[in-house]
């Protein structure tokens, strides 16, 4: 699936997980908006995630991952792999076109229509049309001493920004803390 509309960064790094948007909504080669929000805190902001892709099905899998986590009382991997499965699965659903993350203290998980559920070995986890450029950029600053979770993910969404033409410099990050 190829997603040219965003860019989300994740990091989980020194017991700390910072999840990080750009602000850009596209329509072709349009730029329709500079400040849209696409990461939320969910379950008593005990959960981030965040969205790439078709803003009306990004809020209809929010909608749907929210109740998951509220029937699986926020087993964030539980609820992960069920909505997962609903979205494989589902005639309606499946024809949504995005990607999320979502974290907690203890795991970031990146949820696809095809039923993946993935967790990340080091950590970083990037969507988007910008996404790889984020997560090289998280990659080559993860060993550094002096930068936070939160740090890393905003520096490497400013990279991200500088290079792909879907992402923007209006950064929002948020954070949990473990």
């Amino acid at each position: 699936m190829t997603i040219r509309s965003t860019t989300i960064l994740c990091i989980r790094h020194r017991s700390r997980v910072a999840i990080a948007a750009d602000g850009q909504v596209t329509m072709g080669t349009t730029v329709m908006k500079h400040n849209a929000k696409k990461i939320r805190k969910m379950y008593n902001d005990q959960i981030l995630s965040g969205f790439a892709g078709a803003t009306a099905d990004a809020l209809t899998l929010f909608e749907k991952f929210e109740a998951k986590l509220a029937e699986y009382r926020g087993n964030l991997t539980r609820s992960a792999v069920e909505l997962a499965k609903d979205w494989r699965t589902d005639r309606v659903l499946r024809r949504l076109e995005a990607l999320m993350i979502v974290a907690d203290a203890g795991h970031s998980l990146l949820i696809s229509g095809t039923g993946d559920v993935i967790e990340p070995e080091d950590g970083i986890l990037a969507i988007g049309s910008g996404g790889p450029y984020a997560l090289a950029a998280a990659r080559a600053m993860l060993d550094r001493p002096d930068l936070e979770a939160k740090d890393i993910v905003e520096r490497a969404m400013r990279i991200a920004g500088g290079i792909d033409i879907y992402t923007n410099q209006e950064i929002v990050v948020d954070e949990l803390k473990g």
